[in-house]
């Protein structure tokens, strides 16, 4: 029997690149999925493809800074699975920008979308796994959740906050409830994340700094993700660190 067999997984951001890949990875494993995000038009074209190689999904369109969105989602899934045994908050925004551009706008998104969104997705499935007596929440991070590097102060002071909470949701709610969690930050990862950035000077910087280097695929943490949730009942993996070989920093 697959690993995930009969496990009902929430994998937001599901649209593209992470969270797109650990889709396909966990359906492939036994895992039934709801593919939310915003992008419909993707999730559809994920969920044809899942079901293809004869997995279980369903689509949810949802925008993640939205709480009442992020219920209905919870609820859509409990309605076609009848439980929610994972969350992978993966919705992300990464528009760095250095400070005194004054991206006001684009802290803002982040903090909505990295911070809020997180929240919302937690405080959702958290009643129902209480109920359940189990549950694993997989928040998706960043090494920029340890390193500052310029042009990254907003961005890296959300993915801060995702590797608290997760630490201390793991201290709260393993011992005393059986739910898991798990910080899983990447290093550089070739997806969609740097084209929200708007700031030219870092746009350059990037460039510049990613000369030579080979970056993770979105695969790569879709295994680590996989890894984490697979992991026995004792084992709780509480943070995974993937950098590419070649990156420096």
């Amino acid at each position: 029997m697959p690993a995930l067999s009969d496990r009902s997984v929430i994998i937001t951001g599901a649209s593209s690149g992470i969270g797109d890949a650990a889709a396909r990875r966990l359906a492939h494993d036994g895992a039934k999925v709801a593919l939310a995000a915003r992008r419909t038009d993707r999730l559809e074209a994920l969920k044809d493809a899942i079901e293809a190689e004869g997995g279980t999904a369903i689509v949810v369109p949802t925008d993640v800074t939205d709480r009442k969105q992020v219920q209905a989602l919870v609820d859509a899934t409990v309605e076609a699975f009848g439980q929610v045994d994972v969350l992978i908050n993966n919705a992300g925004l990464m528009p760095l920008s250095l400070m005194k551009n004054t991206h006001e706008d684009e802290w803002e998104q982040m903090v909505d979308v990295n911070i809020k969104g997180v929240l919302y997705g937690v405080g959702a499935v958290l009643p129902l796994m209480l109920e359940q007596g189990h549950g694993h929440v997989v928040n998706i991070g960043s090494v920029a959740g340890r390193r500052v590097f310029g042009g990254g102060a907003v961005y890296c002071g959300t993915k801060f906050f995702v590797r608290a909470l997760t630490e201390g949701m793991r201290n709260e709610l393993g011992p005393a409830h059986n739910i898991r969690t798990t910080n899983i930050a990447p290093g550089a990862v070739a997806t969609e994340l740097i084209s929200t950035i708007t700031d030219e000077e870092i746009l350059e910087q990037i460039k510049a700094g990613n000369d030579g280097m080979t970056p993770l695929e979105a695969e790569d943490i879709a295994e680590a993700i996989h890894y984490a949730l697979t992991a026995p009942a004792r084992v709780d993996v509480e943070e995974v660190l993937v950098m590419p070989t070649t990156q420096q920093g």
